[in-house]
């Protein structure tokens, strides 16, 4: 039995007042957010992005309750931390924790990955959704 595809991403609640410096800040590090409300891969986004945050807020039993009308979204990795293949390297797990460190107070997250289904990235100027200057390789 094969696994389905699947891409690892960090589940986040974001505060909306840092979302969009966020996502700037993450976009540079070739991360990408995806807001669970919207993403092309929920049928019905708004619910989902709705139950995970009651789900995750109780499972925390008042500690995150400052959250309870922040953003539920996906951090995705982008081309240039993949190796075909190969696990994440350690180091884009480093940058992405790190990044979010700098945004304490403005986002709750548990420190893994989860699987979701490939999110459909659009194709950059040079043909492969990478930005220009952030390869790896």
């Amino acid at each position: 039995m094969t696994r389905r595809p699947h891409e690892n991403v960090a589940t986040v609640l974001v505060d909306p007042a840092v979302l969009a410096e966020l996502e700037v800040v993450l976009m540079h590090l070739d991360l990408r957010v995806w807001p669970m409300a919207t993403a092309p891969i929920c049928a019905d986004g708004p619910r989902q992005a709705f139950q995970y945050r009651r789900r995750t807020l109780e499972a925390r039993r008042g500690a995150w309750d400052d959250a309870a009308h922040w953003v539920p979204v996906w951090v995705s990795f982008g081309a240039s931390w993949r190796r075909g293949e190969d696990p994440l390297p350690w180091e884009a797990h480093r940058v992405l924790w790190s990044a979010l460190a700098g945004y304490e107070g403005h986002v709750h997250y548990r420190r893994r990955l989860e699987g979701v289904r490939p999110l459909p990235v659009p194709v950059g100027p040079d043909g492969e959704g990478v930005p220009l200057g952030l390869r790896r390789d």
